[in-house]
């Protein structure tokens, strides 16, 4: 499997830390919260938290702190197929590819629930062919877009198919929810909303660099399942995070790692491009330290961490787009993303120098 193209999508409002902060503040939230979750928030959006801004999909700061079941429905009604199609279409257009070359859409979520599924609106609004294959994933957090992928993988060579739509979409600014929970509090800094997508091929294609999926796998504990995860209150979801969540990443990610690294014959050394979803600073931190890395060997993750925040499922999509963009060296390159479940989730990927339009 290739991976063509990637695409990517966010709302046009951006909002800084500080901004973030003086909305918050002038809130009727502000004054339901205890003192100790005012210091927790303050400390977030003023410290070095590794975000600079986020996009979410509000036209101002004040319709955030609306926290209710209908209009956060809503909100992922209005905003998810939208970002969703636009990334798409972003991929498509990178590839060189009409929507009727597309034999089958994944689509995968965790911020909002629509039935029939976001599949179905992306099939409608890129025009793709009637009898294109469509799937819908939920419920797998930050880590979706690897799972999605090897979906992908499997359709193009155990169905014959010639191209598939890869696409994450999450709109965390409909999955908002406040209380006097610290982890609680922590995501509601952290996240922010967005879309990516790949088309996956069997064939390399004419455009761009030879990205090969080579190998991946993936580690599920079920036991560590309330670590990191969602749950359901008063008809919202509510982020469950906690403060094992950094170390236990790293930790999965480098057990993900060397099972595909062993099975190629290759060592960590050889990797010369990392593609990491982030979580926040103190996962990039945690998985740095695990890994033995230098600084800069996270730069793309830390920069679109630094000007998007965590945008989950579509992270790496945004990720990979940055290494792209900037010509990263050819080689192996290591694609990994973890989240609800635990679980974590890695590709080894065989990425040649760009080739000549």
């Amino acid at each position: 499997m290739y991976i063509q193209s990637v695409g990517t999508a966010v709302p046009a409002a951006r909002y800084t830390k500080a901004e973030c902060l003086q909305a918050f503040e002038q809130s009727a939230w502000f004054h339901k919260l205890d003192a100790r979750s005012h210091l927790i928030a303050r400390t977030v959006l003023q410290r070095n938290n590794g975000i600079d801004a986020r996009r979410l999909a509000v036209d101002s700061l004040d319709e955030v702190f609306q926290i209710d079941p209908d209009t956060l429905a809503r909100r992922f009604l209005c905003h998810a197929p939208a970002l969703a199609t636009q990334a798409a279409a972003h991929a498509l257009e990178a590839a060189g590819l009409q929507p009727q070359d597309i034999d089958a859409v994944v689509v995968s979520t965790c911020t909002g629930y629509l039935c029939p599924g976001l599949s179905g609106y992306v099939v409608e609004r890129l025009g793709l062919a009637p009898d294109v294959q469509a799937y819908d994933m939920v419920g797998q957090g930050c880590g979706a877009a690897l799972p999605n992928m090897r979906l992908g993988h499997a359709l193009l060579h155990g169905g014959g198919l010639g191209h598939v739509l890869s696409v994450c979409v999450e709109v965390s600014s409909a999955a908002m929810y406040l209380d006097n929970d610290a982890g609680v509090l922590v995501s509601a800094c952290l996240f922010g909303d967005g879309a990516g997508a790949a088309v996956l091929s069997r064939s390399a294609g004419r455009m761009g660099r030879r990205i090969r999926w080579i190998d991946s796998s993936s580690l599920v504990d079920p036991a560590r399942r309330d670590m990191l995860k969602f749950e359901s209150r008063s008809g919202m979801l509510r982020n469950v995070l906690t403060r094992g969540v950094p170390p236990l990443a790293a930790e999965y990610a480098m057990r993900v790692l060397h099972t595909v690294l062993l099975r190629a014959g290759l060592h960590t050394d050889e990797v010369s491009t990392w593609i990491m979803h982030a979580g926040g600073r103190d996962v990039l931190k945690a998985v740095e330290q695990r890994f033995e890395m230098q600084q800069d060997e996270l730069r793309y993750s830390a920069a679109m961490l630094r000007e998007y925040g965590n945008l989950s499922s579509a992270f790496v999509y945004f990720v990979l787009q940055a290494a792209l963009a900037d010509d990263a060296p050819g080689g192996w390159w290591w694609l990994s993303a973890f989240g609800a479940g635990f679980s974590c989730h890695g590709a080894l990927l065989k990425v040649d120098r760009a080739l000549k339009q």
